[in-house]
């Protein structure tokens, strides 16, 4: 995700030969349709800062997710060897043991 900087424009472009007043709107119609446009605005801002953050705290726990099922995979091997070299030891004194009586 890259952040934009986005700039909030007047209602009338340049070089536009139509305006908003052209309609004879009043004066607190276009105050509320500026006021209006600016909070929406800020709303949309939030709400993609708010959704990028959301997606990134997704991706951390998926990663975070996957190393711990790795850890887990190494741990299990390591466990595994250990128990396979007791139980391999304790076969080995057994049959010693045996041996020495016979």
């Amino acid at each position: 995700y890259s952040p934009t900087l986005k700039t909030i424009a007047p209602f009338v472009l340049e070089g536009d030969d139509v305006t908003l007043t052209a309609y004879d709107a009043d004066d607190d119609v276009l105050k509320g349709l500026r006021e209006y446009y600016l909070a929406t605005e800020v709303f949309y801002g939030m709400m993609e800062g708010a959704t990028s953050e959301q997606s990134s705290r997704m991706q951390a726990m998926e990663n975070a997710t996957k190393n711990a099922g790795e850890l887990i995979d190494k741990l299990t091997l390591i466990y595994n060897r250990a128990r396979q070299a007791r139980i391999t030891t304790e076969l080995i004194e057994i049959i010693s043991g045996a041996s020495a009586l016979e």
